[in-house]
C-alpha cells in the first residue's frame, strides 16, 4: 500500500491553511494603516482555494491523483489570493494627516471578528491535517512492524 497519496493530501491541506493563516496575519496587522507604499488604502486579502489539478495556473503544485474504487483522491490548493471588495471604515480623526476635510480618515475594511473566526477555523484545519499524516505515518509503521521479525 502507498502511503504518499495520504501524506501528501493532507501536506496541501496544511499548505493551504498555512497560507490561510498568513493572509489573516496581514489583514490583521494592517486593520488601522491608513495608506501602503503605494499611497492606496489597504484592502482585506483573502484565499481562494480549490481542488489540486483543478485550475491549470502556472506556478501550482499538482498532486497526482490516487484512485480508489473509481473516485479520484486529490489534496487542496491555493487558487488565488484576492483583496476583497469591502468598503472603507470612515474614522472620526481630525488630526490624522490623511483626514479629508471634514475630519474622516479612510480605515481598512476588516472586520477583526471575521479575521479572529477565519484565524481559529484555519488552525483546527491545520491541525486536523497533522492528525491525519501522523495517522498515516502510524499505520506505515504498523505494516512494516507486522511483515517483520517476531
Amino acid at each position: 500500500m502507498d502511503y504518499r497519496n495520504a501524506f501528501a493530501i493532507s501536506a496541501s491541506g496544511m499548505t493551504v491553511e498555512k497560507t490561510r493563516l498568513d493572509t489573516t496575519a496581514v489583514n490583521l496587522a494592517n486593520v488601522h494603516s491608513t495608506r501602503g507604499p503605494d499611497g492606496k488604502l489597504f484592502r482585506p486579502l483573502t484565499v481562494k482555494v480549490g481542488e489540486a489539478g483543478a485550475s491549470f495556473a502556472a506556478g501550482f503544485t499538482q498532486l497526482q491523483g490516487a484512485t480508489l474504487r473509481g473516485a479520484t483522491l486529490r489534496g487542496a490548493e491555493v487558487v488565488r489570493i484576492e483583496e476583497a471588495n469591502v468598503a472603507p471604515r470612515m474614522v472620526y480623526e481630525p488630526g490624522n494627516p490623511d483626514a479629508d476635510a471634514k475630519g474622516y480618515v479612510s480605515m481598512p475594511g476588516v472586520n477583526q471578528v471575521t479575521e479572529m473566526v477565519n484565524l481559529a477555523s484555519a488552525l483546527r484545519a491545520y491541525e486536523a491535517n497533522v492528525v491525519a499524516m501522523n495517522a498515516a505515518k502510524t499505520m506505515a509503521l504498523k505494516a512494516l512492524d507486522l511483515g517483520g521479525p517476531q
